[in-house]
């Protein structure tokens, strides 16, 4: 029964329209504050391969857990080690919610709204771990411990909002990683359909779109057209300078190998093979 009520609560929380009040002018303002570029790359964790956002929030969740363990089992001596670890969760902290915010910022509709819930909650226990660090160190030590343990409960269900928009919702999951391409041939378009340095055009090959496009010296790029960061399709985006940018969330791509060129996406797109023989144009997964 508890997983079913959550379930419908968080299906009450992201239809609740009226969060976009709030959560839809502040994702802007956060786009604003970190745009496309090496802060943005380094906060999305392009340069690491996967988002950055999840690998943080050990770092904090550490700290406080381990300050907890001492506040309830180490008693006196503990108190120094638990201070320090609870200061130490709130430095972590901040990096950790800057990455957080640039992936939210990304976001639209139901995950919008659930993700501005998750940052609201961690925002609160963040403000609750910070005042239990000031008890402390004024010696207040019983009203620390009361502080931490109140962040502590509010982190664990902020936590569970991250989860849904991770594991549920798929948010920053890779849009590829279910993909079972063929090694195939697969005749798709007549190559008068791509001009030398003309717009791309996007076909079907078995479950995925792929993106054509035929380079100013005759060579046939072919790459997935689905975005993997969120899906957009990137036949609609601009081609220049070898690179594909995507018209969803802007980020951009090589045309040769699908490398990641700027995020936010963190991987590359699958690459095809394109053959051109008889007047057409044959591709296949490499």
């Amino acid at each position: 029964m508890a997983p079913r009520v959550i379930e419908q609560a968080l299906g009450r929380l992201g239809k609740a329209a009226a969060l976009d009040a709030v959560a839809k002018p502040l994702a802007k303002k956060i786009a604003a504050l970190i745009p496309h570029g090496v802060v943005k790359d380094a906060l999305s964790g392009t340069w690491l391969g996967h988002p950055l956002h999840p690998m943080l929030t050990d770092l904090p969740i550490g700290c406080w857990t381990n300050a907890m363990a001492l506040d309830l089992l180490a008693g006196e001596q503990g108190r120094a080690g638990a201070r320090f670890l609870v200061g130490m969760g709130v430095v972590t902290a901040l990096p950790t919610a800057a990455s957080g915010l640039a992936d939210w910022s990304d976001t639209l509709g139901e995950e919008r709204r659930l993700g501005f819930a998750h940052a609201a909650g961690n925002t609160v226990a963040l403000s609750c771990y910070g005042l239990s660090w000031l008890a402390r160190r004024k010696g207040d030590h019983r009203r620390g411990v009361a502080l931490g343990l109140l962040g502590g409960a509010i982190a664990t269900g902020s936590a569970y909002l991250g989860g849904h928009l991770a594991w549920r919702r798929g948010v920053n999951v890779d849009r590829h990683a279910w993909d079972h391409p063929s090694d195939k041939w697969t005749d798709v378009a007549p190559e008068d359909a791509l001009a030398p340095g003309g717009p791309p055009i996007a076909v079907g090959v078995g479950h995925d779109q792929v993106l054509l496009v035929r380079e100013g010296d005759g060579a046939v790029r072919a790459l997935s057209d689905v975005c993997g960061h969120a899906g957009g399709p990137l036949h609609e985006g601009t081609i220049e300078r070898g690179c594909v940018t995507c018209p969803w969330h802007g980020s951009v791509f090589r045309l040769d190998d699908g490398g990641v060129a700027h995020g936010p996406a963190t991987g590359p797109q699958p690459v095809y093979e394109a053959e051109l023989a008889a007047g057409r144009v044959s591709v296949r997964r490499h």
